[in-house]
C-alpha cells in the first residue's frame, strides 16, 4: 500500500494528520508515508490534491467527496479522524 500526503507549505492541518496517521500507524512498521510539498496549481492538479493535506491510498483519495475540483488551499472541511483512517487502511483486514 502506497501512502501519500500532498500538503501547501505552512498549512495548520498537517501536523493534525500527521499525529493521526502516527497513530494509526504504529504498530504497523512496513508501512510508510510520503509527504510532497505542492507548491503550484499545476502540481495540484497532476498529483490529485483536493485541499491540504490530502491524503492518498494507491493514488485515490479516499476522503475527498466525488466531483470536488483540485485546489491548491488548506482543507476548509474536517480531517479524517483515525477510525475513518484505519477502517480505509485495514478494511479487507480481520478484526
Amino acid at each position: 500500500m502506497e501512502l501519500t500526503v500532498l500538503v501547501v507549505p505552512e498549512c495548520p492541518h498537517t501536523a493534525v494528520l500527521r499525529a493521526r496517521l502516527d497513530q494509526v500507524l504504529a504498530d504497523h512498521p512496513d508501512i510508510t508515508v510520503t509527504w510532497r510539498r505542492i507548491t503550484t496549481c499545476e502540481a495540484a492538479e497532476a498529483a490529485g490534491m483536493h485541499g491540504s493535506p490530502t491524503l492518498l491510498l494507491d493514488g485515490t483519495a479516499p476522503f475527498t467527496p466525488p466531483g470536488r475540483p483540485t485546489s491548491l488551499s488548506c482543507r476548509g472541511d474536517a480531517l479524517p479522524t483515525t477510525d475513518q483512517i484505519r477502517a480505509a487502511l485495514f478494511k479487507d483486514s480481520p478484526g
